[in-house]
């Protein structure tokens, strides 16, 4: 969980180590190591639906000044410089696909985008969300995929739907996964600049959480 520069001399130079996370999280290995044991998980869980849900991460200044090396996927909100994850999950403890945005990004359209990566999972009818995610674009691309949206509309909406409010309840999965996931320190406060290199620890994490699962 520390900065690079504090890493223990115990593993080798800072630099040497950070050098090979760039390396894997450039090349896309750590999320292929993630979307091979997470397909094995689905396959045996066999989930009926997926949720989709939001979190900020706060970003230390330390992580600000790298713009000319590559995306950094932050933003200025009112808590300060933030980092949103985007996460779908199928069940409690196991991970789809994930998402990186600018703190001050809408939900709603990352949204959008990131249900259009997830892998196509034949048992899954339903896809469970929170009211940020409610417009009428994410709902109709959601049945265009052949899937029920399930999401409570907000207050102000004129003309409000109906919804499976006992099937809403296990939106509490993704929302106990995302607390797991922001136990990891390096997680929870961002040090990295990039977002490429900073993505590679939640896909760590959400790797873990599959094999520790698997093998209680």
């Amino acid at each position: 969980g520390c900065k690079w520069r504090s890493l223990p001399k115990i593993y080798g130079n800072w630099h040497t180590v950070y050098a090979r996370m760039n390396r894997l999280a450039k090349n896309g290995i750590l999320q292929k190591i993630f979307q091979h044991f997470a397909r094995k998980q689905i396959d045996v869980a066999r989930p009926v639906h997926v949720s989709l849900d939001t979190t900020s991460i706060k970003v230390s200044p330390d992580a600000t000044g790298a713009l000319k090396k590559g995306a950094q996927a932050m933003g200025v909100s009112r808590g300060g410089r933030t980092t949103k994850i985007h996460l779908v999950a199928a069940n409690s403890n196991c991970a789809v696909a994930i998402l990186l945005s600018s703190g001050n990004d809408h939900d709603d359209p990352r949204g959008r985008e990131l249900l259009q990566q997830i892998p196509h999972i034949p048992t899954v009818s339903h896809v469970l969300m929170d009211k940020a995610y409610g417009s009428a674009e994410t709902r109709s691309l959601i049945e265009s995929f052949g899937m029920m949206p399930v999401v409570q509309p907000k207050s102000n909406i004129k003309n409000p739907w109906s919804y499976d409010v006992e099937r809403y309840k296990n939106r509490n999965e993704i929302e106990r996964y995302v607390r797991r996931l922001k136990a990891y320190r390096r997680i929870f406060s961002r040090f990295d600049k990039l977002s490429v290199i900073y993505l590679s620890f939640p896909y760590l994490a959400m790797f873990m959480e599959i094999v520790r699962h698997a093998y209680n």
